[in-house]
């Protein structure tokens, strides 16, 4: 008798979940193990900086699926396990406890790690960094009215956390080293009305500056405030370091998988071992769309490929092609981005609606054709948005601008 094959995912995350549905889903009746280095089930995490950091949803809220749905579909998860090494040639996983498991298709969603701040001080009690659900629980409790907090970082993760502390009552200064937050990500016409945002909110923006140490507090295992390049000297009760992440690739490269800017992967979702995939964070991949290798670090890319890995691990012909997708919310502030901007970047910014009431929709274009759109408290939108890029015609920004044309019109030309 012929044992039924098993599928190994590596890294319990969103990615690791929604994957191990999808080959429940796609008929799959061969052994699933999901295996991930948390003590936690897996969980969403948009709102570990948004309504779960700020109290308004409960814990339960965050997780994927139900603590039995695992056992109902007879998917192995394994909390607290660590995958040290992969033997391709043998087609086995190595754990931390010395354990081996052999697998017929493996899928890795590592996911990242953020970046860590190179400064003295840095390792000080009192300097988080939010990534899992035990980071935003330590944090909570840092945001409280009155407190001072320092983030380091203007980027989405650091903004998020500023409206956050604001919203609690928290007295905020975010630093950025760049003359603008998000300003590689938005140019300045539209990084520019993000900035207005928190400020109009009451939060210290200080941009074009550098951190060079954590000074301890009273306590000196505990961080007191953050000392910038020309001498500054910033208070802090809580200090939050958002600089970016960096894809966990260890595993990979250890046995030998391309690399470059997370695991190398094509549009299936196959790394440069037919038998190994990976998806969510981690994956660079090739867009067949875009025409590009993309490495997408948002909740939407974690969401939806592993549906197209699980179809590539059971054999089934199938790329991924969704349009890069992310959203925020910051104070009254909902947002959704659609698209990509690739680093020959763009030549126009067109604004559709009233930036100064941030009710609007911007447009960057490269040659009269939309590369990426995003849309602010505008709502229903994104659908036409994605026919617009996907069909890759050139429009006239003054159609574009005209918030009474219906965006669907303009889409099919």
């Amino acid at each position: 008798m012929i044992d039924p094959p098993t599928f190994a995912i590596v890294g319990a995350g969103l990615a690791g979940a929604k994957a191990a549905e999808a080959l429940r889903a796609e008929g799959f009746e061969g052994h699933v193990v999901l295996l991930g280095a948390e003590p936690h089930r897996p969980y969403e995490r948009p709102p570990l900086s948004k309504a779960y950091l700020q109290g308004y949803a409960e814990r339960d809220t965050v997780f994927v699926h139900p603590p039995g749905w695992y056992a109902e579909h007879k998917v192995d998860l394994r909390l607290d396990c660590t995958v040290t090494a992969i033997d391709r040639a043998a087609h086995e996983l190595v754990t931390g406890d010395g354990g081996r498991l052999r697998y017929d298709k493996l899928l890795l969603t590592t996911g990242a790690t953020p970046r860590r701040l190179r400064v003295p001080g840095s390792g000080l009690a009192g300097v988080h960094y939010l990534r899992n659900l035990d980071d935003s629980d330590r944090l909570r409790s840092s945001l409280r009215p009155g407190a001072r907090v320092v983030i380091i970082g203007g980027g989405w993760i650091g903004l998020e956390t500023a409206a956050v502390a604001r919203a609690n009552g928290a007295e905020v200064t975010v630093l950025e080293q760049a003359e603008l937050p998000l300003l590689r990500v938005l140019g300045p016409e539209i990084a520019r009305s993000f900035a207005d945002l928190h400020t109009d909110h009451g939060v210290r923006l200080r941009c074009g500056v550098t951190v060079t140490a954590i000074q301890p507090g009273v306590d000196p295992s505990t961080a007191g405030a953050v000392l910038l390049r020309d001498g500054t000297r910033l208070a802090a009760d809580a200090i939050v370091v958002g600089v970016g992440v960096i894809p966990n690739v260890e595993l990979a490269r250890s046995c030998g998988l391309n690399i470059d800017n997370g695991i190398l992967v094509d549009e299936h979702l196959r790394t440069s071992d037919n038998d190994i995939l990976a998806a969510g964070d981690v994956a660079n991949a090739y867009h067949p769309r875009l025409h590009r290798q993309v490495r997408v670090e948002h909740w939407a890319n974690a969401l939806h490929q592993p549906a197209t890995a699980a179809k590539t691990m059971l054999g089934y012909a199938a790329s991924y092609e969704r349009l890069p997708y992310f959203f925020t919310d910051q104070y009254d502030l909902g947002m959704e981005y659609t698209g990509y901007l690739d680093p020959d970047g763009y030549d126009q910014v067109v604004v559709r609606g009233d930036i100064a009431n941030r009710e609007y929709i911007a447009f960057w274009l490269r040659d009269g054709r939309v590369l990426a759109a995003m849309n602010v408290n505008v709502w229903h939108v994104t659908e036409p948005i994605k026919q617009i890029i996907q069909s890759g015609q050139r429009l006239d920004p003054t159609q574009l601008a005209r918030v009474d044309l219906p965006l669907a019109q303009l889409a099919v030309g």
